[in-house]
Protein backbone atom coordinates (compact mmCIF):
# COMPACT_ATOMS: atom_id res chain seq x y z
CA UNK A 1 0.00 0.00 0.00
CA UNK A 2 2.93 2.18 0.76
CA UNK A 3 5.51 2.38 -1.77
CA UNK A 4 9.00 2.48 -0.24
CA UNK A 5 11.43 4.63 -2.38
CA UNK A 6 14.84 5.50 -1.09
CA UNK A 7 13.98 6.51 2.53
CA UNK A 8 11.58 3.57 2.38
CA UNK A 9 7.70 4.38 2.90
CA UNK A 10 6.46 5.08 -0.37
CA UNK A 11 2.90 6.01 0.89
CA UNK A 12 1.79 8.37 3.51
CA UNK A 13 1.96 6.83 6.91
CA UNK A 14 -1.63 5.02 6.33
CA UNK A 15 -3.51 2.78 8.45
CA UNK A 16 -1.19 0.23 7.21
CA UNK A 17 1.31 -1.63 9.37
CA UNK A 18 4.89 -1.41 10.00
CA UNK A 19 5.66 -2.85 6.46
CA UNK A 20 4.69 0.70 5.30
CA UNK A 21 7.96 1.62 5.98
CA UNK A 22 9.76 -1.36 4.80
CA UNK A 23 9.79 -4.48 3.25
CA UNK A 24 10.61 -7.87 4.58
CA UNK A 25 13.33 -10.72 4.60
CA UNK A 26 15.29 -13.90 5.18
CA UNK A 27 18.34 -16.48 5.20
CA UNK A 28 19.60 -16.97 1.92
CA UNK A 29 18.95 -19.67 -0.04
CA UNK A 30 22.38 -21.17 -0.93
CA UNK A 31 23.45 -20.64 -4.65
CA UNK A 32 20.38 -18.49 -5.93
CA UNK A 33 19.92 -19.66 -9.82
CA UNK A 34 21.51 -17.49 -12.28
CA UNK A 35 21.12 -17.80 -16.11
CA UNK A 36 24.72 -17.19 -16.49
CA UNK A 37 25.42 -20.08 -13.98
CA UNK A 38 27.60 -17.00 -12.44
CA UNK A 39 27.32 -16.94 -8.36
CA UNK A 40 27.15 -13.16 -6.79
CA UNK A 41 27.87 -13.66 -3.18
CA UNK A 42 27.84 -9.96 -2.86
CA UNK A 43 24.25 -9.75 -3.39
CA UNK A 44 23.54 -12.32 -1.77
CA UNK A 45 24.96 -10.88 1.36
CA UNK A 46 23.03 -7.82 0.86
CA UNK A 47 19.73 -9.78 1.04
CA UNK A 48 21.19 -12.09 4.04
CA UNK A 49 21.16 -8.21 5.71
CA UNK A 50 17.57 -8.61 5.92
CA UNK A 51 17.26 -11.92 7.46
CA UNK A 52 19.71 -10.50 10.26
CA UNK A 53 17.75 -7.47 10.74
CA UNK A 54 14.79 -9.24 11.52
CA UNK A 55 12.52 -9.28 8.54
CA UNK A 56 11.10 -12.86 8.13
CA UNK A 57 11.79 -13.69 4.29
CA UNK A 58 12.94 -12.37 1.26
CA UNK A 59 13.31 -13.34 -2.57
CA UNK A 60 15.55 -11.41 -5.01
CA UNK A 61 15.66 -11.53 -8.86
CA UNK A 62 18.43 -9.46 -10.82
CA UNK A 63 17.94 -9.30 -14.62
CA UNK A 64 20.39 -7.73 -16.32
CA UNK A 65 24.12 -8.00 -18.92
CA UNK A 66 24.93 -11.03 -16.92
CA UNK A 67 22.22 -13.16 -16.99
CA UNK A 68 19.70 -14.01 -14.64
CA UNK A 69 19.95 -14.26 -10.67
CA UNK A 70 17.74 -15.62 -8.40
CA UNK A 71 18.24 -15.39 -4.63
CA UNK A 72 16.25 -16.10 -1.34
CA UNK A 73 16.48 -15.58 2.62
CA UNK A 74 14.97 -16.28 5.83
CA UNK A 75 11.72 -18.63 5.99
CA UNK A 76 8.29 -19.57 4.36
CA UNK A 77 6.39 -19.24 7.23
CA UNK A 78 7.30 -18.98 10.93
CA UNK A 79 7.98 -22.17 12.70
CA UNK A 80 9.41 -23.59 9.27
CA UNK A 81 12.64 -24.37 7.63
CA UNK A 82 11.93 -23.52 4.25
CA UNK A 83 13.49 -20.74 2.57
CA UNK A 84 11.22 -17.91 0.45
CA UNK A 85 10.43 -19.73 -2.74
CA UNK A 86 11.74 -17.96 -5.54
CA UNK A 87 9.10 -18.45 -7.34
CA UNK A 88 6.56 -17.94 -5.33
CA UNK A 89 3.70 -15.32 -5.42
CA UNK A 90 3.22 -12.23 -3.16
CA UNK A 91 1.18 -9.36 -2.28
CA UNK A 92 2.84 -6.18 -4.52
CA UNK A 93 1.12 -3.72 -2.30
CA UNK A 94 1.67 -0.16 -4.33
CA UNK A 95 3.81 -1.26 -7.10
CA UNK A 96 0.29 -1.92 -8.63
CA UNK A 97 0.45 1.51 -9.51
CA UNK A 98 2.83 1.46 -11.63
CA UNK A 99 0.50 -0.83 -13.76
CA UNK A 100 -2.44 1.56 -13.27
CA UNK A 101 -0.71 4.68 -14.53
CA UNK A 102 -0.10 2.43 -17.43
CA UNK A 103 -3.56 1.40 -18.29
CA UNK A 104 -4.51 5.30 -17.97
CA UNK A 105 -1.52 6.32 -19.92
CA UNK A 106 -2.45 3.83 -22.64
CA UNK A 107 -5.86 5.45 -22.98
CA UNK A 108 -4.64 8.87 -22.97
CA UNK A 109 -1.73 7.18 -26.19
CA UNK A 110 -5.58 5.93 -27.75
CA UNK A 111 -6.98 9.94 -27.63
CA UNK A 112 -9.68 8.20 -25.50
CA UNK A 113 -8.75 10.95 -22.46
CA UNK A 114 -6.46 13.86 -21.66
CA UNK A 115 -3.47 14.07 -19.19
CA UNK A 116 -5.24 17.69 -18.08
CA UNK A 117 -8.99 16.62 -18.81
CA UNK A 118 -10.95 17.27 -15.63
CA UNK A 119 -12.05 13.87 -13.76
CA UNK A 120 -15.34 15.05 -13.09
CA UNK A 121 -15.97 15.25 -16.48
CA UNK A 122 -16.54 10.80 -16.51
CA UNK A 123 -16.95 10.88 -12.86
CA UNK A 124 -20.33 13.15 -12.05
CA UNK A 125 -21.42 11.04 -9.33
CA UNK A 126 -18.49 12.13 -7.11
CA UNK A 127 -18.99 16.13 -7.75
CA UNK A 128 -15.48 16.22 -7.63
CA UNK A 129 -13.54 19.89 -7.52
CA UNK A 130 -13.35 20.46 -11.49
CA UNK A 131 -9.90 21.87 -11.24
CA UNK A 132 -8.88 17.63 -10.53
CA UNK A 133 -7.56 16.32 -13.92
CA UNK A 134 -6.26 12.74 -14.79
CA UNK A 135 -2.73 13.81 -14.67
CA UNK A 136 -3.17 14.67 -10.95
CA UNK A 137 -4.72 11.48 -9.80
CA UNK A 138 -1.11 10.14 -11.39
CA UNK A 139 1.35 12.24 -9.74
CA UNK A 140 -0.66 12.71 -6.34
CA UNK A 141 -1.38 16.32 -6.77
CA UNK A 142 -5.08 16.47 -6.55
CA UNK A 143 -5.00 17.05 -2.47
CA UNK A 144 -7.91 14.69 -2.23
CA UNK A 145 -7.54 12.49 1.61
CA UNK A 146 -5.65 9.55 1.63
CA UNK A 147 -8.85 6.82 2.62
CA UNK A 148 -6.10 4.31 4.24
CA UNK A 149 -5.13 7.46 6.66
CA UNK A 150 -3.12 10.70 6.61
CA UNK A 151 -0.73 12.42 8.26
CA UNK A 152 -2.36 16.21 9.79
CA UNK A 153 -0.52 19.41 10.45
CA UNK A 154 1.38 18.56 13.60
CA UNK A 155 2.42 15.27 12.06
CA UNK A 156 0.29 12.96 13.94
CA UNK A 157 -1.49 10.10 11.97
CA UNK A 158 -4.82 10.36 11.12
CA UNK A 159 -6.83 6.83 10.72
CA UNK A 160 -8.00 5.67 7.24
CA UNK A 161 -11.13 3.82 7.04
CA UNK A 162 -9.20 0.50 8.83
CA UNK A 163 -7.47 1.71 11.95
CA UNK A 164 -4.32 -0.07 12.57
CA UNK A 165 -4.12 -3.16 15.38
CA UNK A 166 -6.92 -5.46 15.78
CA UNK A 167 -8.90 -3.27 13.82
CA UNK A 168 -7.05 -4.28 10.56
CA UNK A 169 -6.85 -7.87 11.54
CA UNK A 170 -10.62 -7.78 11.87
CA UNK A 171 -11.63 -6.46 8.80
CA UNK A 172 -8.62 -7.64 6.45
CA UNK A 173 -11.17 -10.07 5.34
CA UNK A 174 -13.86 -7.56 4.19
CA UNK A 175 -14.62 -6.58 1.02
CA UNK A 176 -14.87 -2.84 -0.08
CA UNK A 177 -16.30 -1.17 -3.36
CA UNK A 178 -13.84 1.69 -5.02
CA UNK A 179 -16.99 3.92 -4.70
CA UNK A 180 -17.16 2.92 -1.09
CA UNK A 181 -13.28 4.21 -0.66
CA UNK A 182 -13.77 7.46 -2.63
CA UNK A 183 -17.14 8.67 -0.84
CA UNK A 184 -14.76 8.15 2.61
CA UNK A 185 -12.15 10.01 1.18
CA UNK A 186 -14.25 13.00 0.32
CA UNK A 187 -16.30 12.99 3.34
CA UNK A 188 -13.06 14.61 4.96
CA UNK A 189 -11.77 17.79 4.26
CA UNK A 190 -9.09 17.82 0.93
CA UNK A 191 -5.68 18.44 2.32
CA UNK A 192 -5.12 21.09 -0.42
CA UNK A 193 -6.80 22.83 -3.29
CA UNK A 194 -6.12 20.78 -6.93
CA UNK A 195 -2.02 20.96 -8.32
CA UNK A 196 -0.87 23.49 -4.97
CA UNK A 197 0.89 20.71 -3.68
CA UNK A 198 1.97 16.90 -3.54
CA UNK A 199 0.80 14.34 -1.19
CA UNK A 200 0.54 11.02 -1.35
CA UNK A 201 -2.90 9.18 -1.49
CA UNK A 202 -4.24 5.93 -2.44
CA UNK A 203 -7.71 7.37 -3.15
CA UNK A 204 -6.21 8.88 -6.46
CA UNK A 205 -5.68 5.24 -8.11
CA UNK A 206 -9.13 4.32 -6.86
CA UNK A 207 -10.42 7.37 -8.83
CA UNK A 208 -8.02 6.29 -11.65
CA UNK A 209 -9.47 2.41 -11.37
CA UNK A 210 -13.14 4.30 -11.77
CA UNK A 211 -12.33 6.19 -14.69
CA UNK A 212 -10.71 3.65 -16.41
CA UNK A 213 -13.94 1.02 -16.13
CA UNK A 214 -15.47 4.10 -17.08
CA UNK A 215 -14.01 4.95 -19.80
CA UNK A 216 -13.61 1.36 -21.21
CA UNK A 217 -16.83 0.06 -20.25
CA UNK A 218 -15.26 -2.78 -18.85
CA UNK A 219 -13.65 -3.84 -15.76
CA UNK A 220 -10.36 -2.78 -14.42
CA UNK A 221 -9.19 -6.51 -14.28
CA UNK A 222 -10.54 -6.68 -18.01
CA UNK A 223 -8.63 -4.25 -18.82
CA UNK A 224 -5.61 -5.00 -17.37
CA UNK A 225 -5.67 -8.98 -18.61
CA UNK A 226 -6.06 -7.73 -22.09
CA UNK A 227 -3.94 -4.60 -22.33
CA UNK A 228 -0.80 -5.43 -19.73
CA UNK A 229 -0.92 -9.47 -18.65
CA UNK A 230 -1.84 -10.93 -21.84
CA UNK A 231 0.00 -9.20 -24.34
CA UNK A 232 3.56 -9.90 -21.82
CA UNK A 233 1.97 -13.31 -20.68
CA UNK A 234 2.30 -12.56 -16.99
CA UNK A 235 0.64 -15.55 -16.23
CA UNK A 236 1.33 -15.67 -12.30
CA UNK A 237 0.03 -11.51 -12.03
CA UNK A 238 -3.59 -11.32 -10.17
CA UNK A 239 -5.85 -8.30 -10.48
CA UNK A 240 -7.25 -7.31 -7.47
CA UNK A 241 -10.31 -9.29 -6.69
CA UNK A 242 -12.30 -10.41 -3.29
CA UNK A 243 -10.02 -13.65 -3.45
CA UNK A 244 -8.42 -13.34 -0.14
CA UNK A 245 -5.98 -16.33 -0.62
CA UNK A 246 -2.52 -16.38 -3.09
CA UNK A 247 -3.35 -18.98 -6.26
CA UNK A 248 0.09 -20.81 -5.98
CA UNK A 249 4.05 -21.49 -4.40
CA UNK A 250 4.07 -18.26 -1.75
CA UNK A 251 5.68 -17.10 1.33
CA UNK A 252 3.50 -15.98 4.67
CA UNK A 253 3.04 -12.10 5.71
CA UNK A 254 2.59 -11.24 9.30
CA UNK A 255 1.26 -8.32 11.18
CA UNK A 256 2.53 -7.69 14.80
CA UNK A 257 0.52 -5.55 16.88
CA UNK A 258 -0.74 -4.40 20.76
CA UNK A 259 -4.48 -5.36 21.73
CA UNK A 260 -6.58 -3.85 24.09
CA UNK A 261 -4.86 -4.82 26.90
CA UNK A 262 -1.16 -4.01 26.04
CA UNK A 263 -0.07 -7.27 24.74
CA UNK A 264 1.78 -8.03 21.44
CA UNK A 265 0.35 -10.34 19.24
CA UNK A 266 1.50 -11.84 16.22
CA UNK A 267 -0.90 -12.96 13.53
CA UNK A 268 -0.62 -14.47 10.05
CA UNK A 269 -2.41 -12.24 7.47
CA UNK A 270 -1.59 -13.81 3.92
CA UNK A 271 -4.88 -14.61 3.62
CA UNK A 272 -6.35 -10.91 3.07
CA UNK A 273 -9.35 -9.23 0.88
CA UNK A 274 -7.78 -6.88 -1.52
CA UNK A 275 -10.77 -4.63 -2.59
CA UNK A 276 -9.26 -2.17 0.34
CA UNK A 277 -6.79 -1.39 -1.83
CA UNK A 278 -7.68 -2.74 -5.33
CA UNK A 279 -6.00 -0.38 -7.68
CA UNK A 280 -3.38 1.51 -5.32
CA UNK A 281 -2.29 -1.82 -4.07
CA UNK A 282 -4.05 -4.90 -4.08
CA UNK A 283 -2.38 -6.95 -7.28
CA UNK A 284 -0.71 -10.56 -6.75
CA UNK A 285 2.25 -10.89 -8.83
CA UNK A 286 5.67 -12.89 -8.88
CA UNK A 287 9.41 -11.22 -9.22
CA UNK A 288 9.56 -12.45 -12.86
CA UNK A 289 6.58 -11.15 -14.01
CA UNK A 290 7.35 -7.85 -12.18
CA UNK A 291 10.90 -8.03 -14.23
CA UNK A 292 9.13 -8.59 -17.71
CA UNK A 293 6.59 -5.80 -16.76
CA UNK A 294 8.66 -3.13 -15.79
CA UNK A 295 11.54 -3.85 -18.73
CA UNK A 296 8.51 -3.95 -21.61
CA UNK A 297 7.33 -0.64 -20.08
CA UNK A 298 11.18 0.95 -19.31
CA UNK A 299 12.03 -0.28 -22.92
CA UNK A 300 9.02 1.46 -24.82
CA UNK A 301 7.01 -1.83 -25.16
CA UNK A 302 4.03 -0.08 -23.79
CA UNK A 303 3.32 3.36 -24.00
CA UNK A 304 4.89 6.10 -26.34
CA UNK A 305 7.89 7.43 -25.84
CA UNK A 306 6.31 10.89 -25.30
CA UNK A 307 4.17 9.55 -22.63
CA UNK A 308 7.07 7.42 -20.82
CA UNK A 309 8.84 10.65 -20.78
CA UNK A 310 5.84 12.47 -19.40
CA UNK A 311 5.78 9.63 -16.62
CA UNK A 312 9.10 9.96 -15.89
CA UNK A 313 8.54 13.54 -14.90
CA UNK A 314 9.13 14.40 -11.04
CA UNK A 315 6.71 16.53 -9.63
CA UNK A 316 8.63 19.25 -7.77
CA UNK A 317 6.95 18.89 -4.25
CA UNK A 318 7.13 15.14 -4.06
CA UNK A 319 10.84 15.44 -2.68
CA UNK A 320 13.13 12.28 -1.98
CA UNK A 321 10.40 10.48 -3.64
CA UNK A 322 10.40 12.55 -7.06
CA UNK A 323 7.16 11.32 -7.85
CA UNK A 324 5.98 11.06 -11.69
CA UNK A 325 2.96 9.86 -12.90
CA UNK A 326 2.93 6.50 -11.48
CA UNK A 327 6.79 5.80 -10.84
CA UNK A 328 9.44 7.45 -9.12
CA UNK A 329 13.11 8.36 -10.37
CA UNK A 330 16.30 7.97 -8.30
CA UNK A 331 19.73 8.95 -9.21
CA UNK A 332 21.79 6.88 -7.80
CA UNK A 333 24.85 9.00 -8.32
CA UNK A 334 28.04 9.20 -9.41
CA UNK A 335 29.21 5.76 -11.53
CA UNK A 336 25.65 3.99 -11.03
CA UNK A 337 23.09 5.96 -13.18
CA UNK A 338 19.38 6.26 -12.62
CA UNK A 339 16.91 4.03 -12.03
CA UNK A 340 12.77 3.83 -12.11
CA UNK A 341 11.18 2.42 -9.44
CA UNK A 342 7.65 1.78 -7.60
CA UNK A 343 8.15 -0.39 -4.86
CA UNK A 344 5.07 -1.27 -2.05
CA UNK A 345 3.18 -2.74 0.88
CA UNK A 346 0.04 -4.70 1.46
CA UNK A 347 -2.42 -3.63 4.17
CA UNK A 348 0.10 -5.95 6.20
CA UNK A 349 2.50 -8.66 6.17
CA UNK A 350 4.07 -8.33 2.63
CA UNK A 351 6.55 -6.17 0.76
CA UNK A 352 7.36 -5.58 -2.58
CA UNK A 353 10.44 -3.83 -4.73
CA UNK A 354 10.37 -3.30 -8.71
CA UNK A 355 13.45 -0.87 -10.15
CA UNK A 356 14.54 -0.67 -13.73
CA UNK A 357 17.20 1.18 -15.85
CA UNK A 358 15.46 3.45 -18.22
CA UNK A 359 16.06 1.55 -20.75
CA UNK A 360 14.39 -1.71 -19.33
CA UNK A 361 17.76 -3.92 -19.65
CA UNK A 362 18.74 -3.77 -15.99
CA UNK A 363 15.88 -4.80 -13.10
CA UNK A 364 15.87 -5.87 -9.45
CA UNK A 365 12.25 -7.17 -8.45
CA UNK A 366 11.21 -9.33 -5.43
CA UNK A 367 9.80 -9.42 -2.04
CA UNK A 368 9.80 -9.09 1.39
CA UNK A 369 7.96 -10.59 4.15
CA UNK A 370 7.52 -9.22 8.34
CA UNK A 371 7.29 -11.57 11.02
CA UNK A 372 7.45 -11.64 14.42
CA UNK A 373 10.31 -9.42 15.53
CA UNK A 374 10.15 -6.20 17.14
CA UNK A 375 11.64 -4.29 14.47
CA UNK A 376 10.73 -1.10 12.72
CA UNK A 377 10.75 -1.22 9.08
CA UNK A 378 11.12 2.63 8.42
CA UNK A 379 14.35 2.07 10.25
CA UNK A 380 15.71 -0.38 9.17
CA UNK A 381 15.23 -0.71 5.40
CA UNK A 382 16.49 2.23 4.08
CA UNK A 383 19.82 0.99 4.88
CA UNK A 384 19.24 -2.20 3.80
CA UNK A 385 17.89 -1.18 0.51
CA UNK A 386 21.00 1.03 -0.14
CA UNK A 387 23.09 -1.91 0.11
CA UNK A 388 20.99 -3.89 -2.43
CA UNK A 389 20.81 -1.18 -5.08
CA UNK A 390 24.72 -0.33 -4.53
CA UNK A 391 25.23 -3.83 -5.58
CA UNK A 392 23.04 -3.93 -8.34
CA UNK A 393 22.93 -1.31 -9.89
CA UNK A 394 26.88 0.39 -8.77
CA UNK A 395 28.80 -2.90 -8.96
CA UNK A 396 29.53 -2.45 -5.25
CA UNK A 397 30.39 1.22 -5.44
CA UNK A 398 28.57 3.35 -2.43
CA UNK A 399 25.40 5.50 -3.84
CA UNK A 400 25.82 8.59 -2.30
Amino acid sequence: MNEIPRTVRISRPVTVTALAAGLLAGAVAPGAAAAAGQDRPEVRKAVQAFVDAGFAGIHVRVNDQRGEWVGSAGVRKLGSAAKPPTNGLFRVGSTTKAFTATLVLQLVAEGRIGLDTPVADHLPQFELDRRITVRMLLQHTSGVYNYTGEIDAEGKPEPGLIMPGEDLVEKRLRSYRPEELVRFALSRPPRFEPGKRWSYSNTNSTLAQLLIEKITGRSYAEQMKRRILRPLALRHTVPPSTRTGIPGPHSHGYYRYQDATGRWKVVDVTRQNPTYLGAAGGMISSSKDLHTFFSALNGGRLLPSRLLTEMRKPHPGSGALSYGLGVSVQDLGPGCGTVLHHNGSALAGYGSIMYSTPDGKRTLTGSITMGDAAIDPSQAFPKLQEKLLKEVFCGGRATS
